[in-house]
């Protein structure tokens, strides 16, 4: 793996859609993993990334474990 983006997401279904295809479109010819941490969101965050990006890496937390540490839990199982 060349490269490896994590994004933490809590709550911002849209948002993290459109992030996720942007990183798509930047990522062609590149090698790399796209990790998702999401902290707990109650909008229907995880499913949807579930359903519609099956190649991402999704951490889908119990509770909301702030930035910092669902950033380290990205970092824990980067390739």
């Amino acid at each position: 793996m060349k490269l490896s983006i994590i994004i933490v997401n809590y709550n911002v279904k849209y948002f993290i859609e459109q992030a996720i295809y942007a990183v798509q479109h930047a990522l062609k010819n590149i090698i790399a993993e796209i990790i998702v941490v999401d902290n707990n969101s109650t909008d229907g965050s995880v499913e949807m990334i579930r359903q519609k990006f099956p190649q991402v890496i999704l951490i889908a937390n119990e509770d909301n474990k702030g930035f910092s540490a669902a950033n380290n839990q990205g970092i824990r199982i980067a390739k």
